[in-house]
């Protein structure tokens, strides 16, 4: 089976700097991050290049458990960003069944106003993902512009997806 890959991409109404910041800070994960559990360090410091964290999500009745290893983080410093610079956020994700990168890139858009571009990719191994990845590719891409939306909920307007009434 090919590796299955797409990009979702979305802008904010705010600088990308600040964008840069949220996004990179565990401490709003829970907000936005929709199922999300736990998200803990296992080696390394929560979000900086080469840490590689336990997560758990719950998706309806099931429970996904993966670690996810920061594979790039430039600039490593997020503070007075470079107007010309790309800020670029990747890692690594290994679960039962499933390889996935995912690759953040934040750029300037317009005064203000930041494009965050995702690309992802996702390897299956064992019968049950590589059904669900032939079966259900959409659902992939539903989720990623999901987490999106809801960051961008988060940052723009405050709002936290565990107060969510949908």
């Amino acid at each position: 089976m090919r590796p299955m890959k797409y990009t979702v991409s979305i802008e904010i109404a705010l600088p990308r700097e600040q964008v840069a910041q949220l996004l990179s800070d565990p401490v709003h994960l829970p907000k936005w991050l929709r199922g999300l559990v736990l998200h803990e360090p296992l080696s390394g410091e929560h979000g900086q290049l080469g840490t590689t964290s336990r997560v758990v999500l719950e998706m309806g009745q099931r429970k996904l458990e993966c670690t996810e290893t920061i594979t790039r983080r430039e600039p490593a410093d997020l503070r007075e960003i470079p107007t010309t610079s790309v800020v670029h956020f990747d890692r690594e994700i290994v679960g039962e069944g499933m390889w996935s990168a995912v690759r953040d890139r934040l750029t300037e858009a317009g005064p203000g106003t930041t494009l965050w571009e995702s690309e992802n990719e996702y390897r299956f191994s064992g019968l049950m993902m590589k059904l669900v990845g032939l079966l259900m590719p959409g659902a992939f891409r539903k989720q990623s512009r999901q987490h999106m939306q809801d960051f961008k909920a988060f940052a723009e307007q405050g709002k936290d997806v565990r107060e969510a009434t949908d």
